[in-house]
């Protein structure tokens, strides 16, 4: 089943947000998150906010109507926020499998955030698909709508770790995929999954090598998580399935950047590379530099001036709320100085660019010159002022942020 959302205070019916939130309002980058939560079939890795057509049931919310709603809510935005709303600068929608639904209605959903927000000159918009989920002509349609990046799950090249995983597509359509995507003009990204029980390492090479010789512009590779509720976490416990060591995620991680770097993609953030600056995927960035985003449908999560908020998880209960004439915010917080100090360390350390020293407290910067001397720290950067990781320090990002943060 999908995770829990986190506890906070009640959101309000109406989802007005505090005046301080939209202090500034239109100074920081701006972003979109469309989260489609629907999948034809579950992973049995994935504990994201998803949904098959089967457990929503015959009466529930379908792929028809998302659009419909979704637009709801932006109406919802465009009220909380006023007549200062900013552009929108990136659009993402991911999922579940944002391209279960019509490309008419994933347009339909831009086209209604360009009406009322208006879109920078260079909007990056971005859609996740699954390399079964796409056509050339649908490809074209979201093109010809507005999307400029195409985000293909491609996970692994190798049956037996896709099989492992779950995933029922097949390998050979991810570089149909990738050409479609490059023929309808579109900048592509492919994800890739590693540490699946019983990947070996020339799995995982095999998979690297595949994913480069597709010239993508940009790749995501992440360490399999191991999610308590799912498929995945039950077989491990039953002893069905083996998870690898450390020291194997750590020869994978290892393995990819070297891969990858030869291959002409420079890594940007921790677990991203990508082939020029131009490619980097720019919403994400707006992420991890703490900027202002409105999270579209059921379950996503919103943060706007330092107010943290996530919708109602259910398909079902997100339309009704909607319907209802109601924000379908179910909670939120108020950051406190502390936690968004706190945040900005812990984001800001993952990316080449590193943390300026100034940002960390007295005990961060105390913390440096041994970090520097365990390796985990580049030397000269922090020589220039910058706090940037070391590829050591990458493999332990979280030992780094403990030590800068003193937990």
């Amino acid at each position: 089943m999908p995770s829990a959302l986190p506890d906070g205070e009640p959101a309000p019916r109406d989802g007005e947000l505090p005046s301080s939130a939209l202090q500034g309002l239109g100074e920081r980058p701006f972003g979109l998150y469309v989260h489609v939560p629907f999948c034809s079939v579950r992973c049995g890795y994935c504990d994201f906010n998803t949904y098959t057509l089967r457990e929503l049931g015959e009466h529930g919310a379908s792929v028809d109507s998302f659009a419909e709603a979704a637009v709801a809510e932006l109406d919802v935005a465009t009220r909380v926020l006023g007549d200062e709303r900013p552009q929108i600068d990136t659009i993402f929608v991911g999922g579940g499998t944002p391209t279960m639904l019509a490309p008419q209605d994933l347009v339909r959903v831009v086209s209604a955030a360009r009406e009322r927000f208006g879109l920078s000159d260079a909007a990056e918009i971005t859609t996740e698909a699954n390399p079964d989920s796409v056509t050339p002509e649908s490809l074209r349609i979201l093109a010809d709508g507005g999307f400029t990046r195409v985000s293909l799950g491609m996970q692994s090249a190798v049956p037996h770790v896709l099989r492992t995983l779950d995933r029922t597509h097949d390998p050979a359509n991810v570089a149909r995929a990738v050409e479609g995507v490059r023929e309808a003009g579109m900048q592509v990204s492919v994800d890739l999954i590693y540490g699946t029980p019983g990947e070996a390492l020339e799995d995982w090479r095999r998979s690297l090598q595949e994913a480069t010789a597709l010239d993508p512009d940009h790749v995501s590779a992440y360490a399999l998580v191991v999610e308590q509720g799912t498929k995945l976490a039950a077989q491990v416990r039953r002893g069905e399935v083996t998870m690898p060591d450390d020291d194997d995620e750590a020869d994978k991680y290892e393995l990819a950047d070297e891969l990858l770097s030869a291959a002409g993609l420079g890594w940007y953030e921790i677990s991203n590379w990508s082939r020029d600056d131009a490619s980097r995927c720019h919403h994400n960035e707006l992420y991890w530099q703490g900027a202002d985003w409105w999270g579209i449908g059921p379950g996503a999560h919103s943060h706007i001036g330092g107010v943290r908020w996530w919708n109602v998880k259910h398909p079902n209960a997100f339309a009704a709320k909607l319907a209802a004439g109601e924000s379908p915010a179910q909670a939120r917080e108020v950051l406190t100085e502390e936690q968004r100090h706190d945040e900005k360390v812990l984001l800001g350390i993952r990316r080449v660019y590193g943390l300026d020293r100034d940002v960390l407290s007295p005990a961060g910067r105390g913390a440096v010159a041994g970090l520097i001397a365990d390796g985990l720290i580049d030397g000269a950067m922090a020589l220039r002022g910058r706090v940037v990781l070391t590829r050591r320090g990458r493999l332990l990002a979280d030992t780094v942020v403990r030590r800068l943060l003193g937990w």
